[in-house]
C-alpha cells in the first residue's frame, strides 16, 4: 500500500525513527482539505506506541479537514545541518501515514492530555488542575500509524 523508500540505505530503522518521534518537539502536519488543497500545519506532540496526540481549537480549518478525510501524514525533521561546502545537508527525518480522529472518550482525552502535558511541562505542580480547568475548551486528535518510515543524509549512514 505505501511505496518503498527509493534509498533504502538511508532508512532510518524503525527504533530509531521511534525515537526520533519521541524525543521531537514538533512536526507537520498534514491534512487533505477543502477544495483538494493539502493543509500543512505546525504543531507540538506527543508519541507513543505508534500513536501522536496532538491538541487543537474544537473548530477550524484542521477539524473540517479531519471530519472530511481521515487520512494524514505528520513529518518531524530531527536534524537539518546545512554544510554549504559539500552543497548538502545532513539532516535525518520522519514521516508517519496513518488516520486521524477526534478523540471522544473523556477518560482517553485525559489520558492524551496527561500525555502531552507530561511531555512539555514535566515538572509542573499544578498540571491535574490546569488539566481540569481547560480540557474543555479544547480536544485531543490521535493519529494512529499505518506506516512510519525515516530517512537521513547519506553522510550519516552507520558503516
Amino acid at each position: 500500500m505505501f511505496k518503498e523508500m527509493r534509498r533504502k540505505a538511508q532508512q532510518l530503522s524503525l527504533q530509531e525513527s521511534e525515537k526520533i518521534l519521541e524525543t521531537a518537539s514538533s512536526g507537520v502536519l498534514s491534512l487533505c482539505a477543502d477544495n483538494g488543497y493539502p493543509y500543512g500545519v505546525p504543531l507540538s506532540f506527543a508519541y507513543s506506541n505508534g500513536k501522536i496526540y496532538f491538541h487543537c481549537a474544537p473548530e477550524g480549518h484542521k477539524i473540517d479537514a479531519i471530519k472530511s478525510c481521515s487520512k494524514a501524514s505528520f513529518c518531524v525533521i530531527s536534524r537539518d545541518s546545512v554544510v554549504s561546502k559539500e552543497y548538502t545537508t545532513y539532516y535525518k527525518s520522519v514521516i508517519v501515514f496513518g488516520r486521524i480522529s477526534i478523540i471522544e472518550s473523556k477518560a482517553e482525552k485525559k489520558a492524551a492530555i496527561r500525555f502531552l502535558s507530561d511531555k512539555y511541562c514535566p515538572n509542573e505542580k499544578n498540571a491535574d488542575e490546569v488539566i481540569e480547568a481547560y480540557s474543555d475548551k479544547f480536544v485531543m486528535l490521535e493519529l494512529s500509524a499505518e506506516h512510519i518510515t525515516g530517512k537521513c543524509a547519506k553522510e550519516l549512514i552507520k558503516k
